[in-house]
C-alpha cells in the first residue's frame, strides 16, 4: 500500500510565495548585469529580446525594480544597476552557477541542466545550496 503524501509544513507555502516574489527581480538584475558586461550597457530592447516579452512588460518590470532601488534609468536611456541591484545580481548568478554545476555533476545533460537551473535557483534554500557546494567539493 503506498504511503500517504507527507503533510506540508506551515512555512513551506509562505517561503514558496516569497521565492516567487523575488524571482522576477533576480532574473532581471542578472540579465542586466550580463548584458551590460557583454555590450557595455543594457537597454529595454535588450531585455525584451532576452525574455521574449514586449517593451511594455519590460518597462513595467523596470519601473518596479527602480521603485525598489535595484536599477536606475531615464526614458530611452540604458538600464543601470544600483549597488543594491549589483549585489542581488551577484547573488543570483552565484546561486545559478552552483545549481547548474550540481545538476551537471549528477549527470543531467547540459541542455536540460541549463533550463532546470533557471527555475531551481530561486527556490533552493541556503542549507540545500551549502549541501550542493559540499557535494561539489567546495569549489564554489
Amino acid at each position: 500500500m503506498p504511503k500517504p503524501p507527507a503533510r506540508k509544513s506551515k512555512g513551506q507555502h509562505s517561503r514558496t510565495r516569497s521565492d516567487h516574489a523575488t524571482e522576477l527581480a533576480e532574473d532581471y538584475v542578472e540579465a542586466i548585469a550580463e548584458i551590460s558586461e557583454s555590450q557595455g550597457n543594457c537597454r529595454v530592447v535588450d531585455l525584451a529580446a532576452r525574455f521574449e516579452v514586449t517593451h511594455v512588460t519590460v518597462n513595467r518590470t523596470i519601473g518596479r525594480l527602480s521603485r525598489d532601488g535595484f536599477v536606475e534609468t531615464e526614458p530611452y536611456g540604458p538600464v543601470v544597476l544600483t549597488a543594491k541591484g549589483k549585489r542581488l545580481a551577484r547573488m543570483a548568478a552565484e546561486r545559478h552557477a552552483v545549481v547548474l554545476e550540481f545538476l551537471l555533476a549528477l549527470g543531467v545533460s547540459e541542455a536540460v541542466a541549463r533550463v532546470d537551473s533557471e527555475g531551481m535557483e530561486h527556490h533552493v534554500s541556503e542549507e540545500t545550496l551549502d549541501a550542493m557546494r559540499r557535494f561539489l567539493g567546495g569549489s564554489r
